[in-house]
């Protein structure tokens, strides 16, 4: 074996390796996983309203299907999408529909708190989820706490969402699976 050759073939394996810890890690993430996690991700992104955005993973191929406002909303979610860890791939099958937009309700921040809270008091799932209303400023409401349930993260933004007066839901919610 010539000089240089050895170190060259060590570089290759090392990154073939890297490579295939990569993919058997994303092969390991399941789909609802990634789902839910892309549909919070989204939920909580400034610009991308999620009212007609419907996501499905197969394999780890993140679909985005539905309709969005605008081609930079459309670009937004893909980019988004594709930042979750797991998603192998994304198809982007948006469409561009632009539409009125929700009406802004003006509350103030303490009705739009109360609201929320009220809601989640309503829902067993999100009220037993450990998921609290950590603030809310301008109409921007932010979730905190921990919680077992990724699908109670998601059904909280949703909850919180769909409070008039609410303009945008941030969360900070940890989810931490039961051991």
């Amino acid at each position: 074996m010539k000089k240089g050759q050895f170190s060259r073939i060590a570089r290759v394996t090392g990154l073939i390796l890297v490579l295939a810890s990569g993919i058997a890690k994303a092969a390991d993430t399941p789909d609802a996983w990634v789902t839910m996690k892309t549909k919070v991700s989204l939920m909580t992104t400034e610009g991308v309203d999620t009212h007609d955005l419907n996501v499905d993973t197969v394999k780890g191929v993140v679909t985005l299907h539905g309709k969005v406002a605008t081609e930079a909303e459309k670009l937004k979610a893909e980019k988004v999408a594709r930042g979750i860890e797991g998603a192998r791939d994304v198809k982007n099958l948006l469409q561009v529909v632009p539409g009125v937009q929700r009406a802004t309700v003006e509350r103030s921040d303490d009705e739009i708190k109360k609201g929320v809270e009220a809601a989640f008091k309503a829902n067993r799932r999100v009220e037993d989820s450990g998921i609290k209303v950590s603030s809310v400023n301008k109409g921007v409401v932010l979730l905190s706490g921990k919680t077992k349930s990724m699908a109670a993260h998601v059904e909280s933004v949703e909850v919180a969402n769909a409070v008039r007066g609410v303009r945008h839901v941030s969360t900070e919610v940890e989810v931490v699976p039961a051991s």
